[in-house]
């Protein structure tokens, strides 16, 4: 079926925000404060490390809830009727996104963690690095993706309909495609912590999401609108002040090692050239529309950091490697994004030479 007509306020691409444009800066920002406030204010940050029930720490647990819920609410799930009219485009995303992207991380990460980078990062957490690797590479993107569709124009339901299907399949294949990678990894995999936080940061999030989505809407599109312009900035702020924490807990690790956010950017910026450069020739070849493969190479190259961040701090803890990677994403996601839109608007004469 077609979208309904209360879809609308999701088929309007949203600019990209001065927070969004400039994340990359609050991120460097938050990397420094939480390692100040870590080495002045250690006995606040063990308390707050502390604040758990069943493994999930509550104050990151709130702010996660607080980044996600936001974004999932742009999401209209309808729109997964309008898949079949751009079969083609679909299929490459999720080829890439599902049967590449996270094989090409682990591998990536193999080569580059447990190899290449071995003797310069700390042993005892290379498994983590790589697990925290995985993570992001499993978890496609979902919002910023309607910045990244509209700054290469790309077809708005295109892009809707791709991330309400990447959403749909994250909740039932995250937990799977995460489980076997750490498998092979020969990382030890905490199956029920992993399934608690599919159902906590995935499946909950989703569930309040469109049920907010759905009262906005019946209020109408003025409403939904404004909730949703105003819930932006908060889903910012708790993304700054989950990375605060964060660092605040890695903050003996990188004053010891600043080397190792670069180590890790690596394995990751390869990746997202690779992804974005072979989802866009597979749609090229394919005969897709520019205007289609423009955001079906954005979404195979970027990542879901907040869920990635959040299920990494369950797993593995505030303190892990894990979480340090996933965040790493984070730093390095604005301005490689940034620099794929640009290939994909230069070379747009090229791709309709065709």
């Amino acid at each position: 079926m077609s979208a309904s007509p209360k879809a609308a306020p999701a088929l309007q691409p949203p600019s990209i925000s001065f927070f969004e444009r400039y994340l990359t800066a609050w991120v460097a920002l938050c990397i420094i404060a939480g390692i100040l406030f870590g080495q002045w204010l250690p006995g606040l940050f063990h308390a707050i490390g502390g604040m758990e029930v069943a493994q999930v720490n509550l104050p990151v647990g709130l702010l996660i809830w607080v980044m996600i819920i936001p974004m999932l609410i742009k999401i209209d799930f309808s729109a997964m009727g309008q898949v079949a009219g751009h079969w083609r485009g679909i299929g490459v995303t999720l080829f890439v996104n599902w049967l590449v992207k996270p094989f090409s991380m682990a591998l990536l990460g193999w080569i580059f963690v447990r190899h290449v980078f071995a003797a310069w990062l700390p042993a005892d957490q290379l498994d983590s690095y790589l697990a925290g690797l995985i993570l992001l590479a499993a978890a496609p993107c979902t919002a910023m993706v309607f910045v990244w569709s509209q700054l290469c124009r790309g077809d708005p339901y295109f892009t809707l309909s791709q991330v309400a299907l990447n959403d749909t399949i994250m909740v039932v294949a995250f937990a799977p495609v995460v489980g076997l990678l750490l498998g092979l990894s020969s990382i030890s995999v905490p199956w029920d912590t992993l399934i608690t936080s599919v159902a906590l940061y995935i499946v909950a999030p989703v569930v309040i999401a469109q049920a907010i989505r759905r009262a906005l809407l019946a209020q109408g599109e003025a409403t939904y609108q404004r909730v949703v312009g105003a819930l932006g900035p908060y889903a910012i702020t708790a993304l700054l002040a989950t990375l605060v924490l964060l660092f605040g807990f890695q903050g003996n690790a990188i004053v010891e090692q600043p080397l190792i956010i670069l180590l890790l950017a690596v394995p990751i910026l390869i990746q997202v050239l690779l992804n974005s450069g072979l989802a866009y020739l597979l749609n090229r070849k394919l005969g897709v529309a520019h205007c289609v493969a423009g955001p079906s190479a954005l979404i195979g190259a970027s990542n879901f950091f907040e869920l990635a961040v959040a299920t990494a701090i369950s797993l593995f803890g505030f303190q892990s490697g894990a979480a340090l990677a996933t965040v790493v994403g984070v730093l390095i996601e604005v301005p490689v994004m940034l620099l794929v839109v640009g290939v994909v608007n230069r070379s747009r004469p090229w791709y309709e030479s065709k």
